[in-house]
């Protein structure tokens, strides 16, 4: 989408929220959301947020609460986040924190390990997308934020099921997932928590998205950039 806004997501749910006026999706993970980025850098995007869900590493978060990013911390690099954009989250967001995000290729399950990257690192939350757009959206100079929601905070231990990774599409792959309960059927309850704390922070990106308005707060959107029709989102994530 020329002139437009790119958010990056990995689940088919975040990217459904995020898309609106001035905003397009890419719905994808690791290699696949690296090249599809590629592309849409050449198409001419504006700028570039990595939106959804997170991780909490910071102690004092709960679900629901969202970090703007004040950079992407990986284990070897730091990349700062557009300030002008970034003020502009903050704004839309008054209860938002302003904290660096952690980018890693996998989520984090255990509280002990996210403890223990919250002291190393002092980052706030932990995702497995922010890290690739901000690598990508700093090596052709393009705005760059992150804002994400908290989905399961630091003292919650993900289960086996949750850990199971996405479909292409950004949709849970069942099957699988129905296979590591009926394999660990004690871990139930945990999964039946971790549903209800994805609802919860669903609702809340919700909220968030209604508040950032047209093009993600991005503050210089160029104006006359339409909206998206409904019947488009399916092709988006179909492509990305």
């Amino acid at each position: 989408m020329s002139g437009g806004i790119v958010a990056v997501t990995s689940l088919a749910l975040e990217a459904r929220i995020a898309l609106g006026q001035g905003v397009s999706v890419i719905c994808s993970q690791g290699a696949r959301l690296a090249a599809a980025l590629e592309s849409a850098v050449a198409g001419g995007a504006s700028g570039i947020i990595s939106f959804g869900v997170a991780g909490g590493l910071a102690p004092n978060l709960v679900v629901g609460d969202w970090v703007a990013a004040a950079a992407i911390r990986t284990a070897n690099q730091v990349f700062p986040t557009d300030k002008s954009w970034t003020r502009s989250l903050l704004a839309r967001l008054p209860q938002a924190m302003h904290a660096q995000i952690l980018g890693m290729d996998s989520p984090v399950a255990d509280p002990l390990e996210k403890r223990a990257l919250h002291t190393e690192t002092g980052a706030a939350a932990v995702d497995t997308e922010s890290h690739i757009a901000a690598r990508i959206a700093a090596t052709h100079g393009i705005p760059f934020v992150a804002c994400r929601a908290i989905i399961d905070p630091a003292d919650t231990r993900l289960p086996p099921a949750a850990l199971i990774g996405l479909r292409p599409d950004g949709t849970a792959d069942m099957p699988a997932i129905f296979l590591s309960v009926v394999q660990k059927p004690g871990q139930l309850p945990a999964l039946v928590r971790t549903a209800y704390d994805a609802w919860a922070a669903r609702a809340a990106l919700r909220r968030g998205r209604q508040m950032l308005g047209a093009g993600l707060g991005f503050p210089n959107l160029r104006s006359g950039v339409p909206d998206i029709p409904a019947s488009l989102v399916e092709d988006q994530l179909a492509v990305s």
